[in-house]
C-alpha cells in the first residue's frame, strides 16, 4: 500500500531554518514492548514563517503544490488559502494542490507559509523525529513561476509561547502575544528584511504523495454572549472543532485569559479543567492598540470564557469552526421520531467531528485510532458517499506494517501503541463498505494487505487448534475495563497475556469468515477453512448447559463481553445458542457494554433481521438518549458524562448509531 496515489517530484526543495537544516531524523519508531529512548533535539513548539515575493498574471489558472512537516497554513497576498497536510509516513508523506487563481494578481504578488513543529510524541502527527520543513511549487501556465529555494525568507515567529501540554501530550496551549515583531507577516506590506534567508534540509529522506482527501472546509460560528463586570462568556450553542477569533484594545502587557470549556460549572462558569483531562487555559497578551487574537492549534469546545483586565475591551468574538467538508446524502429508514434526535446526534458529530483524519476523541488524543475509526469510518461514508477518509484510514493503518505486520494502534504518528483486536476489525469494516458501495475493487487493492496481518496473526500467536495466545499485543476486550462484566482474562497494556481467552479469538475467527467472504467477492480461493477453528472455540468456551460462552479457558466465568463477539459472527454451536445470547442481553442490560460491546449486538440484530429489538436498544433511556438528556450536541465517549474517569463529550466512535438507522443501501 506504500505507493498508492499520485506522486510529485518536486522543483522546489525541501527549506527550514539554520537550527534544523542539519539535523538528521531520529527515529520514533518501535514495536509497543520495546522501550525505545527517542533522542530528539530540535526546539519543540517552533513557529516557523517563510515569505516570498514572484511575478505572476492575474487571471491566468495558477496551482500550488505545498508540504510541510508537522503543519502549514498558506496565505497568498495576505490572504489565508489553506492548511494541512493531513498526517503521513515520511515514506508516504502528503501534500496539498489547491486552485490559488482568485488569490493572484498582475505582477508581484507574495507568498507566506506558517509552518509548524510540534515535536512532542504522540498521536497528532509523526512529530518528536526532528524533522522540520517547507516545499513547494507555484504552477501557472503549465510552468512552474515559483519553487521553495534558499531565496525564501524564513524567521521563528515570536507571538506564540508554550504554556502547559493539553491531554496526551497532545497539543501545547498558547499564550499569544499580540505586536510581536512578526504579526501582519502574511500581509505584502510587511518589511521582512531583517529575517534570515531559508537553508537548504539536509537528510531528506520524504516521499511526497498527493492527498489523497479534500482539506479542510471552515464556518464561522457566532455565540451568545453574557457580559459582566470581569468580562464575558460565549455560548457557541454546540460542542465545535475549532479556534477562538475575537478582537481587543488594552494597554500594552495586559494579559486576557481565555478558558475554553465542553460544559458549564454549577456556577453557571466555564468547566476549563475538562472531563477529558484537558486544561483549556490560555492567555492573550494585548499590544497597546488594537488586537486581532491568533490561535494556531484548534480544540473541541461550546463555552469560552475572556477574564478582561479593567480598562480592556473585547468584540467580535467568533469560533471559526473547522471539519472535513460534509454532504448528508443518506436519510433516516425508520418512522419512529423518538429516534429522530439520535440521528441527528449522530450526524452532527460526524459533520464536525472528523478532520483532516478519522479522529476518536477531539481533544484528548487527536488519534488516528484503527479500531474505533473502522466504525466512524464506516459511519461516515454510509452518511456522505465519500469514501476517501475510510480509505486514508486503511491505506495508512496498513503502511504501519513496516513497524509490525501485524500493524499498529494508531495510524501516522510517532506514538507507538499496539491493540490486538483493531487490525482484526477491518476485515468486517471492508465486507460491509462492500455492502454499501459495490466497491470490488478496493476490497481486491486490500486484499493482500489483509493477508499480511492475517498470516502475522496465525505465525506469531496460534497454536495448535487455531487459537490465538500468548498475544504481545493489548487486547482491549471492551473500554473502559469496569464494563468488561467481571472479564476472568488477565488483559494489561504493556504485557504478554499469557492466558487463551475468548474475545481476541471471536475476533480472530470473524477476520477469517469475512477474509473469506472478500476472498469470494473478489474471485480468489478461500483463504483458510476457518470452520477448524470456530470448532476449537466452541470447544473451549462453550458451555452447553447454558448455551453461553465462557470468558477464557479453564473457567467458568460467563460474560456479556465474550457472548457479543460470538452473536456478532454467528457462532452458534446448536439450536438455542442465539436465542441464549439475547437472554444474556437482557439480563445485563444493553448499556453494560460500551465502545466496543455494543457494536456487535446491533449488528448481529441487523444480520438476523432483528429490527424491532435492534430499535429497541438504540432508543435504550440508558445510550444515545441519555447522552442528550445530559446535554449533548455531539457523541459523547460513553453512555453519559461520568462513564469514564477521562470521558471526551466530543468522540465519534459511538456515532456508528448511524449505521443502524439509514435506509438500506446495500451495494
Amino acid at each position: 500500500m506504500d505507493k498508492k496515489g499520485i506522486q510529485r517530484d518536486f522543483q522546489g526543495r525541501w527549506i527550514t531554518t539554520e537550527r534544523f537544516c542539519g539535523l538528521r531524523p531520529v527515529n520514533v519508531f518501535h514495536r509497543q514492548l520495546d522501550k525505545t529512548d527517542i533522542p530528539s533535539t530540535a526546539p519543540q513548539n517552533s513557529h516557523i514563517l517563510f515569505r516570498k515575493r514572484f511575478e505572476a498574471e492575474g487571471g491566468r489558472p495558477a496551482w500550488i503544490y505545498i508540504s510541510a512537516d508537522d503543519y502549514y497554513k498558506l496565505y497568498v497576498n495576505g490572504r489565508f488559502v489553506c492548511q494541512g497536510p493531513a498526517p503521513g509516513y515520511p515514506f508516504h508523506y502528503y501534500y496539498n494542490k489547491a486552485d490559488i487563481t482568485d488569490y493572484i494578481r498582475e505582477g508581484s504578488n507574495l507568498i507566506a507559509v506558517h509552518t509548524y513543529y510540534q515535536g512532542l510524541v504522540n498521536r497528532v502527527w509523526v512529530s518528536g523525529d526532528d524533522r522540520h520543513g517547507l516545499i513547494l511549487d507555484v504552477e501557472q501556465g503549465g510552468e512552474i513561476i515559483l519553487s521553495s529555494d534558499e531565496s525564501f525568507r524564513c524567521t521563528v515567529h515570536t507571538g506564540f509561547q508554550a504554556l502547559e501540554t493539553a491531554g496526551y501530550e497532545t497539543q501545547f496551549l498558547e499564550r499569544y502575544t499580540s505586536g510581536s515583531p512578526q504579526e501582519g507577516f502574511e500581509k505584502p506590506s510587511y518589511d521582512d528584511s531583517c529575517w534570515e534567508t531559508a537553508k537548504l534540509r539536509r537528510n531528506v529522506d520524504y516521499v511526497l504523495y498527493e492527498q489523497p482527501t479534500r482539506m479542510l472546509a471552515f464556518e464561522e460560528i457566532e455565540p451568545a454572549l453574557t457580559w459582566d463586570e470581569r468580562g464575558v462568556t460565549a455560548d457557541f450553542g454546540a460542542v465545535y472543532v475549532g479556534y477562538l477569533q475575537a478582537r481587543a484594545r488594552g494597554a500594552r502587557g495586559e494579559r486576557i485569559e481565555i478558558l475554553s470549556a465542553q460544559e458549564l460549572e454549577e456556577d453557571g462558569g466555564p468547566r476549563w479543567r475538562m472531563r477529558c483531562n484537558c486544561e483549556y487555559r490560555e492567555e492573550w497578551q494585548l499590544s497597546g492598540g488594537e488586537d486581532t487574537l491568533n490561535q494556531f492549534d484548534y480544540k473541541s469546545f461550546r463555552y469560552v470564557r475572556l477574564n478582561v483586565p479593567a480598562g480592556c475591551t473585547v468584540e467580535n468574538v467568533c469560533l471559526l469552526s473547522r471539519h472535513y467538508p460534509f454532504a448528508l446524502q443518506a436519510a433516516p429508514g425508520f418512522q419512529d421520531e423518538e429516534l429522530l434526535p439520535v440521528w441527528n446526534l449522530c450526524v452532527n458529530s460526524l459533520r464536525y467531528g472528523v478532520q483532516e483524519v478519522i479522529q476518536d476523541c477531539m481533544e484528548r488524543e487527536k488519534g488516528n485510532y484503527l479500531g474505533d475509526g473502522c466504525y466512524t469510518a464506516l459511519a461516515h461514508y454510509a452518511l456522505t458517499g465519500d469514501a476517501s477518509v475510510l480509505k486514508k484510514l486503511l491505506d495508512d493503518s496498513f503502511r504501519s506494517s513496516f513497524i509490525n505486520r501485524g500493524l499498529m494502534t494508531c495510524a501516522a504518528c510517532s506514538f507507538m501503541q499496539e491493540i490486538a483486536e483493531f487490525p482484526l476489525m477491518v476485515c468486517h469494516m471492508l465486507v460491509r463498505y462492500y455492502e454499501l458501495s459495490g466497491d470490488r475493487a478496493y476490497l481486491e487493492e486490500c486484499y493482500d494487505a489483509l493477508c499480511g496481518v492475517l498470516d502475522f496473526y496465525r505465525e506469531q500467536y496460534a497454536r495448535d487448534d487455531g487459537l490465538l495466545c500468548n498475544l504481545d499485543k493489548w487486547c482491549v476486550v471492551e473500554w473502559p475495563a469496569a464494563y468488561r462484566g467481571g472479564y476472568a482474562a488477565c488483559v494489561e497494556e504493556g504485557k504478554v497475556c499469557t492466558e487463551l481467552h475468548n474475545v481476541i479469538n471471536a475476533h480472530y475467527i470473524g477476520a477469517l469468515q469475512c477474509m473469506n467472504r472478500i476472498a469470494a467477492i473478489t474471485g480468489r480461493e478461500r483463504y483458510c477453512d476457518e470452520t477448524s477453528v470456530a470448532e476449537a472455540f466452541c470447544g473451549v468456551f462453550y458451555d452447553a448447559g447454558k448455551k453461553l460462552f465462557r470468558d477464557k479457558e479453564g473457567d467458568d466465568h460467563i460474560s456479556l463481553i465474550a457472548n457479543v463477539f460470538p452473536f456478532m459472527y454467528g457462532l452458534f454451536p446448536e439450536e438455542g445458542t442465539e436465542e441464549a445470547i439475547l437472554g444474556l442481553i437482557e439480563e445485563k442490560g444493553f448499556t453494560s457494554v460500551m465502545l466496543f460491546g455494543a457494536y456487535p449486538i446491533l449488528e448481529g440484530l441487523r444480520r438476523l433481521g432483528r429490527k424491532e429489538l435492534l430499535y429497541r436498544y438504540l432508543k435504550d433511556e440508558g445510550a444515545w438518549k441519555r447522552m442528550l438528556r445530559e446535554g449533548a450536541t455531539t457523541t459523547f465517549e460513553g453512555w453519559g458524562k461520568d462513564a469514564k474517569w477521562n470521558t471526551s463529550l466530543f468522540h465519534l466512535t459511538l456515532s456508528y448509531a448511524v449505521l443502524f438507522l439509514m435506509e438500506e443501501q446495500e451495494g
